[in-house]
């Protein structure tokens, strides 16, 4: 990743991942990471906090294992790039958002333990090392997205 466009987070999941599939079949997880920063004010020597909200989306895999091993509250690890996507909706308005497009996901244990289990290597029928990028997306249905809606 020496795109210059790498970007790590320490975080805990907001919602349990939501596997889907494409439709040529791959697998495709997504969940919410909020990213907590504290640091002390030094005019009233109190302690301020603010939470930034990302979306994290995993491939293959990584988003089967992400399905079966993560969970609201879990404390994780993100490393990844950010990715912008845009659609249009059903009433013509064009939205987009920026998603981290996730290269690794692990759990922290800096509170925590882990036990982890390693899979077998499955073969997805995917050309080339499988990591890094999506297989390419259809066009949205001609009926659009509703503002809560993935385009996929």
């Amino acid at each position: 990743m020496a795109s210059g466009n790498t970007v790590e987070l320490i975080g805990n999941v907001t919602r349990d991942p939501e596997l889907r599939f494409t439709p040529s079949g791959a697998p495709v997880a997504t969940f919410g990471l909020a990213v907590n920063r504290r640091w002390r004010n030094q005019q009233t020597n109190e302690w301020e906090e603010s939470v930034s909200f990302f979306d994290i989306v995993s491939w293959r895999e990584m988003a089967e294992n992400v399905a079966d091993s993560l969970t609201k509250g879990t404390r994780v690890i993100v490393t990844g790039r950010l990715e912008q996507r845009s659609w249009e909706t059903e009433n013509g308005e064009k939205r987009s958002k920026v998603e981290v497009i996730a290269d690794e996901v692990g759990p922290s244990l800096r509170w925590a333990t882990a036990e982890v289990t390693r899979n077998e290597r499955r073969d997805n029928g995917s050309s080339g090392t499988g990591f890094g990028s999506p297989p390419p997306m259809n066009e949205p249905p001609a009926g659009g997205f509703d503002d809560g809606e993935d385009p996929f």
